[in-house]
């Protein structure tokens, strides 16, 4: 593995917090990987609830694990900051990706297809 797991966290921890952390982006259409105070995180969150998509947060530093599954992630998704987002199980990125992706028209339909935007019939 990578350097992040040779540091003072032990592999074990880590690897919980990895599994955690794939369970969890496996287990709703769409999670955000978050902390309270991130402005970025906000942008991206205030965008999905534009969108009206159903999403799963997760709040790392209102997590007692928070720290372990951010570095975690490092490692399996090779992104260090938050937001960290997936959608439909995917590794989606970071906030710049959502809004790049959404300025090319590319977010709404991964949305669909993941399940997190439900048209109600009026």
């Amino acid at each position: 593995m990578g350097s992040i797991l040779s540091s003072k966290k032990s592999k074990e921890v880590l690897e919980m917090a990895l599994n955690k952390a794939k369970e969890i982006a496996s287990s709703y259409p769409v999670v955000v990987f978050s902390k309270t105070y991130c402005g970025y995180c906000k942008r991206v969150k205030d965008l999905l609830i534009q969108l009206g998509a159903s999403y799963k947060v997760i709040e790392l530093d209102e997590e007692s694990d928070g720290g372990d599954i951010q570095v975690a992630l490092a490692e399996w998704t090779g992104l260090r900051t938050v937001p960290n987002v997936f959608i439909g199980g995917k590794h989606i990125g970071g906030c710049d990706t959502v809004l790049e992706k959404h300025q090319a028209g590319q977010l709404v339909p991964l949305l669909n297809e993941a399940g997190a935007i439900v048209n109600i019939p009026s």
